[in-house]
């Protein structure tokens, strides 16, 4: 079995688009490996755009905290409904 690489921080939204940034010096070079396609990197940040559509199954929406987990596929959960602000 893989090692679980986890992370946690607020939904963004920038420009009008829903996105997490997990910084690469923080375990986010390893979430990498797991979300191309999905992301890009941005400075020192993997930035990761949450489509609409998803963000709705996912019930998050900006300002809430999720949590962002690889154990070979790469998850958004939100582990708390709390809003960060």
């Amino acid at each position: 079995m893989e090692n679980l690489n986890a992370m946690q921080g607020p939904v963004l939204k920038v420009n009008g688009e829903l996105l997490l940034l997990v910084p690469l010096t923080d375990g986010g070079a390893n979430l990498w490996e797991r979300s191309r396609g999905i992301s890009e990197t941005a400075g020192e940040f993997l930035k990761i755009v949450i489509p609409e559509w998803l963000a709705g199954i996912l019930e998050i929406e900006e300002g809430d905290l999720v949590r962002v987990e690889s154990d070979g596929m790469l998850r958004i959960n939100a582990p708390d409904p709390t809003a960060v602000n």
